[in-house]
Parts: structure tokens; C-alpha cells; sequence
């Protein structure tokens, strides 16, 4: 039977590929999903039992309950400043969905959108799951990964539609500039392009560090798409919550697509989300953990010799530079499982220029990551 060229196109992630691979090994220690560890706030999960045990279980509006994008909008409005409405959003299911309603109905067939690579490993599949060209620009570690603006000016033609930018970053953690920031709103006001900004990991920064958004710059809003969601600073990933932020008119024209892909987004999630951003629930205590375990990974990665990495300033993703070992990235990631039983991600998968790093995430306790650490170490010396 036919299946379609586009299908045929689109290819497993190395994520996943080395996700399912771990799962035939009993006594696997698996760091590849960004799937963390902790319980979702029990207040938050109170109410979503509650919207259950008052049978709020049906359909809502294809955008969400009134009340929770209320409460998105008055959230932006705070964190950043702008001028919101219940017409700048919509709910989606999962952050994931915004992106690619974002993409959906700003790209058309032939239109490119530039990527910053080491990039999210959907961005790619997503742009070209919309008939779009992802034009990749690559960062290296002495910068930061960033990416100065000449090098942006010179990958925009007139096909160019969009841009997206992602920080805190995965897989690198790391948190882009005020000034590169603004280097990106400038290019894409003065070229006309969409600034999708995706923001799912702004909550979990270390160090002090505070993130800044392109929605901060006066004008930026027009522009701009914020996708962010429940996932990560809440720890809800199979919640499947999220939400789009962008100009009235975009997001009258993401609604339209969201009836004929997902219809809405489960009830019981909504609720919980009304109750995170109504009362502001605190997720110290996520944050707190993640920065211990970043600063024990940290530490032992920095003793693992032919191992290297820059200390993460968000997410929960080291990038850790095995170049010296004179493995490829899938080389590494597949032997690693074999002989240790440890499963990290191929830096490939995040961008063809960066073949000599692995993703680790940690998602998993210190006791944990101490055993992985070993393994990786005696693994690593026998190179």
C-alpha cells in the first residue's frame, strides 16, 4: 500500500532510537529523555483530581477554557510586560504542538526558517513536516553556542520566514545573551520574520541566572511566537499541557488548525494549569535538585579524562565533548550501552557539526548518576 513521500521522509529521532534500545537492557541507566524524575506539585495534581471528581472531563473550546488562558495571559503580561488578551493565546497539547501549529501556519511550501544549531532535534522534522527548508546555523562551545548577527544576515533570503531560538537551550543549558537577543529581534524586524521563541525550560536556571526573552524589546510582540509549557518547570511531561503565545491574528488562524489535529486540550490538565498560574505555585524544589545534580555531573565529568564540557547554565542537560576519545557521537552512545549499560544521546542528533558530543540528561537521582559516572569512566578508559 502507498505511503506518502513526506512520511517516508520523516526519520526516528537518535533520541528515541537510543531510548528504545535501552529498554532491552535489565540493568540499563537510562539519561536520554528529557522525562525528570520528580512529582508534579501536589497541589497542582489535587486539582487536577479534582476537575475528575467533578466530571470535568469533556470537551473544551478548541483554545482552551476561557479562566486558564486568562491566567496565560495575565502571566506573560507579568513576567514580560506586554500588552496580552485572552486573543494572544491558545492552549496546546504540549509545547510541542505550539511549535508546530507556530510552523503550520507561518510556513508554506518552499519557505525556509532559520535554526540555531545545536538545535532541538524536532525543529528539523517539524519544518520539513510543513514543507519548509530548515537552514541551519551552527555555534561552537568557545562562544557559548551563539551565533553572531553577520552570520545570520548572511543565511536570510527572500524565502526566509522565520527564525527559532531556544533558552535556556537543549541540549547545550545554555542561556542566550541580552545583546544576542536583540541581535535576533533586530535582523527579524528589519528582515520581516517570525521570531519563534521556545522558552519550556525559562524556570530552571542556575547560578542566579535570569533569562531574557525577545518580548522584552518594545515592538517585539508583533513578531513574536512564545511557546512554553507544564512540562519541565512543573515536571508534568506526560500532562500534555502547553500553550502558544503570539499576535490576535496568528492565533485565530492556530485555533482553526488545533480543531482538526487535537480538538483541545485534556480538561483535568487545563484545571491543573489554572491552578499553577492562579496561585503561583513554586517550583523551588525542582529547580533546587536539578542544580545539585548538575553541580554532581558536573564535577565528575570534569575528572573523566578525553571527557569535556561547559558547565550548563539551565535545563537539565549536560553537553560533554568526547572528541578525544576518537569515537563518532553514535558510536560512542551504542558502545556505551553495549558494554556499560548506560544510554546518552548522539551529539549528531542535535546538528551534523556535532558528531563529537553526547547529550546526557539529569533526570535521575545523584546515586544514580554516581553509578552512570563510573561507567562512563571505566568505559572511557578503555578507549
Amino acid at each position: 500500500m502507498k505511503i506518502s513521500k513526506m512520511a517516508g521522509k520523516i526519520a526516528p529521532s537518535l533520541t528515541r532510537k537510543l531510548f528504545n534500545m535501552a529498554q532491552k537492557y535489565d540493568n540499563v541507566i537510562d539519561l536520554t529523555l528529557g522525562d525528570p524524575d520528580m512529582p508534579a506539585p501536589e497541589k497542582i495534581k489535587k486539582a487536577a483530581c479534582d476537575a475528575i471528581d467533578d466530571d470535568m472531563t469533556r470537551y473544551s473550546a478548541n483554545a482552551g477554557l476561557l479562566p486558564v488562558r486568562e491566567s496565560v495571559s495575565n502571566r506573560v503580561n507579568k513576567i514580560w510586560g506586554v500588552n496580552s488578551s485572552v486573543d494572544n493565546v491558545m492552549l496546546t497539547v504540549g509545547g510541542m504542538e505550539a511549535l508546530y501549529l507556530s510552523l503550520l501556519c507561518t510556513v508554506e511550501e518552499g519557505d525556509e526558517v532559520i535554526i540555531f544549531a545545536p538545535y532541538y532535534v524536532n525543529y528539523v522534522q517539524m519544518v520539513a513536516m510543513c514543507g519548509g527548508k530548515p537552514i541551519i546555523i551552527d555555534a561552537y562551545g568557545k562562544n557559548g553556542f551563539e551565533i553572531d548577527r553577520r552570520k545570520l544576515l548572511e543565511k536570510i533570503t527572500e524565502k526566509t520566514v522565520a527564525v527559532i531560538i531556544n533558552s535556556p537551550n537543549n541540549p547545550t543549558g545554555d542561556v542566550l545573551s541580552e545583546d544576542f537577543l536583540k541581535s535576533v529581534y533586530e535582523v527579524a524586524s528589519e528582515k520581516d520574520l517570525y521570531i519563534i521563541s521556545d522558552e519550556v525550560y525559562r524556570t530552571l536556571t542556575y547560578d542566579s541566572v535570569i533569562p531574557k526573552s525577545v518580548l522584552k524589546f518594545s515592538g517585539a510582540a508583533e513578531r513574536t511566537i512564545l511557546v512554553d509549557s507544564m512540562s519541565k518547570e512543573y515536571s508534568m511531561t506526560g500532562w500534555r499541557i502547553g500553550y502558544a503565545w503570539a499576535n490576535a491574528q496568528l492565533i485565530k488562524e492556530m485555533i482553526k488548525m488545533q480543531e482538526n489535529i487535537a480538538a483541545c486540550v485534556s480538561l483535568p490538565s487545563q484545571y491543573a494549569m489554572l491552578y499553577a498560574y492562579e496561585n503561583d505555585v513554586d517550583n523551588g524544589y525542582i529547580v533546587e535538585e536539578f542544580e545539585k545534580r548538575r553541580n554532581f555531573l558536573y564535577n565528575r565529568i570534569l575528572k573523566i579524562v578525553k571527557l569535556h564540557c561547559i558547565k550548563p547554565k539551565g535545563t537539565f542537560y549536560m553537553f560533554v565533548n568526547i572528541k578525544e576519545t576518537g569515537l563518532n557521537s553514535e558510536e560512542f552512545a551504542e558502545r556505551l550501552l553495549l558494554e556499560k549499560q548506560v544510554a546518552v544521546v548522539p551529539g549528531i542528533a542535535y546538528g551534523k557539526k556535532y558528531d563529537s558530543y553526547i547529550r546526557i540528561a539529569f533526570t535521575k537521582n545523584i546515586s544514580i548518576l554516581a553509578e552512570a559516572t563510573c561507567r562512563i569512566y571505566d568505559f572511557v578508559r578503555t578507549i
